[in-house]
């Protein structure tokens, strides 16, 4: 194991550590490179005491560089959707202020990246902030107990978390429909295994129970442009006065075809989606949606990061709440 400078001028080493652990080196370096062959406690106490010293470790073999230090590992799912280009905005300059870089890794909304992307994150970057759709939560749990993580709009028992809305912004999202006297919607949900789709799903449902709306969900889709068509034509089967998008990609797709259909937006069809990315504004008739705060989100799970590095190891989960943007895709049903 070769050892790594701190931050100071003085070298710390892993037998430092060890000390400072009250292990032996061996033990140590198995805590970093083996933490599934150390108890969990011994792991805590070593990981604890080098956040503490400022150890930073290198790959076995690896030369003496420091081409890695201060450096954030971002994952998300879809780099071309501008949903995770804000949460990049947000993060980057967070991290540029805190002396940080950030490395950018793209799951391309497919479980085999996403698993490339979480089993092989460099050992020497400094913490990873992960949009993770497809980890098991185990499997993340076990990742933070040897590296600094942050999960961004999923909640997992044990890891800090930061989620760009919240139940109360979807039922604000239905109370708005309901108030323009909406009263068939139909969901078309996200991906199955999304955690946001989820929380979502339980909130729309839980409050048409209280308006008095009924609620038909389809699905899943993929939150992108490409699926709007199927998912236009599947909501439509159910005669809704309004459809509510997993996202706003999802939602422009849906008014796109709606309208070379020949339908009107939102004269047939009222349609709304989730947050006000990039284009929302642009699309005919504008895109009422949630605003979801991801950019600040982005920032915040910095911070929760930075706190890790500091050597806080109690886990923070913040839920950033949302509010509705209206503009000309909803109206009163006809």
């Amino acid at each position: 194991m070769a050892d790594s400078a701190s931050a100071s001028s003085t070298r710390v080493r892993l037998q430092d550590v060890a000390r400072a652990a009250g292990v032996a080196p061996s033990t140590a370096s198995r805590a970093f490179t083996q933490p599934e062959r150390v108890n969990f406690e011994t792991v805590e106490t070593v990981m604890r005491a080098a956040a503490e010293l400022g150890y930073r470790r290198r790959p076995a073999g690896a030369a003496p560089t420091r081409s890695l230090a201060r450096t954030i590992h971002l994952m998300v799912q879809d780099i071309s959707n501008p949903f995770f280009a804000d949460l990049v905005k947000g993060a980057v300059s967070q991290a540029r202020a805190a002396g940080y870089v950030v490395m950018l890794g793209d799951a391309e909304e497919a479980s085999t990246v996403e698993r490339v992307l979480i089993e092989r994150v460099p050992p020497a970057v400094d913490g990873l902030i992960a949009a993770a759709r497809w980890t098991s939560d185990s499997e993340l749990q076990e990742l933070a107990r040897v590296k600094p993580l942050v999960l961004f709009n999923r909640e997992v028992p044990g890891i800090s978390s930061v989620v760009a809305g919240t139940g109360d912004s979807s039922r604000r999202l239905l109370e708005h429909l309901h108030a323009q006297g909406h009263r068939r919607v139909v969901y078309c949900a996200g991906p199955r295994n999304s955690w946001t789709n989820v929380q979502r799903l339980q909130a729309l449902e839980a409050a048409t129970e209280e308006l008095g709306v009924k609620l038909t969900t389809v699905g899943p889709f993929l939150p992108v442009l490409d699926q709007g068509a199927t998912a236009a034509g599947i909501a439509m089967a159910h005669h809704p006065t309004a459809i509510i998008a997993f996202n706003d990609q999802l939602a422009i797709g849906i008014i796109a075809h709606l309208q070379s259909q020949g339908l009107r937006i939102p004269q047939h069809v009222s349609v709304a989606g989730y947050d006000n990315t990039y284009g929302s504004s642009f699309v005919h008739p504008g895109l009422t949606c949630m605003d979801a705060p991801v950019e600040p989100a982005g920032r915040t799970a910095v911070d929760l990061l930075m706190a890790q590095l500091r050597g806080d190891r109690t886990p923070h989960q913040v839920r950033m709440e949302a509010t509705v943007k209206v503009r000309g895709s909803t109206g009163p049903p006809a």
